[in-house]
């Protein structure tokens, strides 16, 4: 995948900058490491739609139950 070594110690690094350098780094690295990580989360969490049911939470089960009451 990756020919050059470097840009895979590179990706690496990154990664371990991001998933671990807010426990581990002195604290100007670690403020960075924590605001990556939580830009990285928003605008991941921003490309996927947020789905709102239709129905109240409990509706549909209460309606089976009264279904179920009635006999139907």
């Amino acid at each position: 995948m990756f020919k050059n070594p470097s840009i895979i110690l590179l990706l690496l690094v990154f990664v371990l900058f991001v998933g671990i350098g807010d426990r581990v780094l002195p604290e100007p690295m670690k403020s960075a490491s924590f605001n990556t990580r939580t830009t990285i989360n928003k605008n991941l969490l921003g490309l996927f739609p947020t789905w709102k049911s239709k129905l109240k939470p409990h509706e549909r089960t209460n309606k089976a139950i009264e279904n179920t009451e009635q006999g139907k």
